[in-house]
């Protein structure tokens, strides 16, 4: 089993926006899987457990995108993120990488750039073999794209959110453009935005929670909150939990890593 991990802490109120969840709702947003089915498969059970110890609200689970690529399982990711959906509120935002998979049956340069970032593994998670693969032209990996990817998996994937709102909290894959509204938000900007919105420091009235920016540990700053702990690689996903103005995380970390 995997070591299933509450970190629960709490910041200076001095350093805080008043942000709060309406009374009655609980959020759990869940940071980039890449993948990682096992990881996510421990998460959802530590997220049911933890759910159900604090008690009866109105909870919704946020998955932050970038549910493929890179690991191994990313089908059966979106299979567990289905089935979990079909069970619980679960909203689920688009991030960089979903959007590239979907762009890559139609466009073969997105097609070659998807492949480098991780989207072989994710085709290599479906039915299709390994040398039919490597023996194939780009149009022939979009032809076993179309006959092996099911429909539901590409319909899913592709009425994924951009942006939710909660009370006080945005939640978005990548960020925010400074100084642009909520409503005038491209698309483009709330799945790949980084470096602006990362070190934009302007006064807002809510706090971000997003992923796509890879950091060691979780970043909790009075205007943003990140949570891609970078779970391909580092074996550690991680989400968060609010109700009212309280704020934990949540942690569930591959037990092959040493401690």
């Amino acid at each position: 089993m995997f070591k299933k991990i509450k970190r629960l802490f709490a910041a200076p109120e001095a350093s805080l926006p008043p942000t709060a969840i309406p009374a009655g709702q609980r959020v759990y947003a869940i940071g980039d899987i890449h993948g990682r089915l096992d990881l996510f498969s421990a998460m959802i059970e530590r997220i049911d457990a933890d759910d159900a110890e604090r008690g009866p609200a109105e909870t919704t689970i946020i998955l932050l995108g970038d549910l493929v690529d890179r690991g191994a399982d990313s089908a059966g990711v979106i299979a567990a993120a289905r089935r979990w959906g079909a069970r619980r509120r679960v909203r689920f935002l688009a991030g960089n990488h979903e959007e590239m998979f979907l762009a890559a049956f139609t466009d073969e340069s997105v097609l070659r750039h998807f492949l480098r970032h991780g989207g072989r593994e994710t085709l290599l998670s479906y039915p299709i073999e390994a040398e039919a693969y490597q023996q194939a032209t780009l149009e022939e990996v979009q032809d076993l794209m179309r006959e092996r990817v099911p429909a539901d998996d590409v319909a899913f994937l592709s009425a994924m959110e951009d942006i939710i709102r909660i009370g006080d909290y945005v939640f978005v894959h990548a960020g925010l453009r400074p100084g642009v509204p909520l409503e005038s938000q491209k698309v483009g900007d709330l799945r790949w935005i980084r470096g602006e919105f990362i070190e934009d420091t302007s006064p807002r009235d809510f706090a971000v929670v997003h992923g796509h920016t890879i950091t060691p540990e979780p970043q909790i700053t009075p205007l943003r909150i990140g949570i891609d702990t970078g779970a391909f690689a580092s074996g550690e996903l991680t989400a968060i939990g609010l109700e009212g103005a309280e704020r934990w995380l949540v942690t569930v970390r591959d037990p092959s890593l040493p401690d």
